[in-house]
């Protein structure tokens, strides 16, 4: 990521802040350029940058899968574990917005805020400087 998404990063963390409200047993958040550079968090008890990491990695795989079965292009991906979930959102064309959440979450409530949060961070990410 550049420079400017300095500027743009309080406005995501404010969306960051703002699902974790919306959501109960959310655990945090936090927002990714496409290739894996953290540009803001909220992410008490994890690793920022490994998750971005990990993250890049599963969404290219998600592209791939989405594209060699004709489903398009990537949206989301939701992943369940013993301890809870983690799904990864399209937040534009340049970031993926990944949400980590507890096992009690109502997942359709995940689903709804997230996707609403990631589209609120695609126009701040992809609009233009000076705009």
């Amino acid at each position: 990521m550049t420079i400017e998404s300095e500027a743009i990063a309080p406005g995501i963390r404010e969306e960051l802040l703002a699902l974790r409200d919306q959501v109960r047993h959310m655990h945090g958040g936090m927002v990714a350029s496409a290739d894996g550079m953290v540009i803001a968090h909220d992410l008490p008890d994890i690793e920022p940058d490994g998750l971005a990491a990990l993250t890049a990695a599963a969404i290219g795989v998600a592209k791939r899968l989405a594209d060699a079965t004709g489903q398009g292009t990537f949206e989301e991906s939701l992943t369940r574990g013993s301890g809870g979930y983690i799904a990864a959102y399209s937040a534009g064309h340049r970031a993926v917005l990944t949400a980590v959440a507890g096992p009690d979450t109502n997942i359709g409530r995940l689903q709804l805020q997230a996707r609403r949060t990631a589209a609120r961070i695609a126009a701040l990410l992809d609009t233009p400087p000076g705009r």
